[in-house]
């Protein structure tokens, strides 16, 4: 008898072990599209005429007849006047644009929801055309309430956009290979929304490409552009939460709001051997 309650027991604590560690709450995060600075530099030239004249012109005439005869006078002026201007300018001038491309963090977010250890909130677009300098400041986006909810924001910014397309033969054949590849390069920080700490920061890169083969025969290269930038996409997503998941080893209970904390990894379930005499 003594046995099985002691059987019973042990299968009881493992069942509370295991509803434990699956009742843990989960860190609520905000993913934020991806924030990009570049500089652009445009060619211009100006090209600028104007022409303006003027004319001016005055008479006199005066008559005068007595006993004697008569006479007769009369004078006049003319005043023209032209000036003509003519300026011509050219050069490149440079400026930064900022902004948040609504792309790529769909697959981030998919990949996170996958691994079960996060809830997603989601925040507010960054908007502020008037003050885009503070597209990086998220400590402000957090004070004004751009993530309710949130525990943390995961935030992210385009360190390398770049697409090549290539054409290269495939030596002893007719055939020619055409390439359309993307590499993107991001940076991601993990802020908690209570302390402004940052608890994760890595470098993530995702790549796609799409290869056609062209004979010698000649026609026209297709390149499909969705399929790269969906590849991109995906590889990214993956890159990110493994590394989100290699830095986040844990959380302390500290770190949540509340008092009730949870970790960030699942705690092995114990086991209990229990020895039959």
């Amino acid at each position: 008898m003594n046995l099985i309650n002691l059987a019973r027991a042990g299968v009881f604590s493992l069942i509370a072990a295991s509803s434990l560690a699956v009742a843990a709450p989960q860190p609520k995060v905000a993913v934020t599209d991806l924030a990009y600075e570049e500089r652009v530099s445009e060619y211009f030239r100006v090209v600028s005429a104007s022409e303006k004249s003027s004319l001016r012109a005055s008479g006199r005439e005066s008559e005068r007849e007595s006993d004697y005869g008569y006479a007769r006078r009369s004078s006049g002026s003319l005043n023209a006047k032209s000036e003509k201007n003519y300026f011509e300018a050219e050069g490149t001038y440079s400026y930064i644009d900022r902004g948040e491309l609504r792309k790529f963090t769909a697959d981030i977010k998919g990949e996170m929801l996958k691994s079960g250890r996060f809830q997603l909130v989601q925040g507010k677009p960054f908007t502020d055309s008037k003050h885009i300098e503070r597209l990086y400041d998220i400590i402000a986006r957090v004070k004004q309430g751009m993530y309710p909810g949130a525990d943390y924001v995961l935030f992210g910014s385009i360190n390398s956009l770049e697409f090549r397309q290539e054409a290269n033969p495939i030596d002893h054949t007719n055939t020619v290979s055409h390439t359309l590849s993307l590499e993107l390069v991001a940076e991601f920080s993990l802020i908690s929304t209570r302390d402004y700490k940052i608890k994760a920061a890595f470098s993530a890169m995702g790549t796609g490409q799409d290869v056609k083969l062209l004979t010698s025969r000649g026609g026209r290269v297709v390149l499909n552009r969705g399929k790269v930038v969906s590849e991109v996409s995906k590889s990214l997503g993956e890159d990110a939460a493994r590394q989100l998941d290699e830095q986040l080893g844990g959380i302390r209970s500290d770190d949540v709001r509340g008092e009730g904390g949870y970790r960030m990894r699942e705690e092995q379930n114990r086991e209990e051997v229990i020895i039959f005499r």
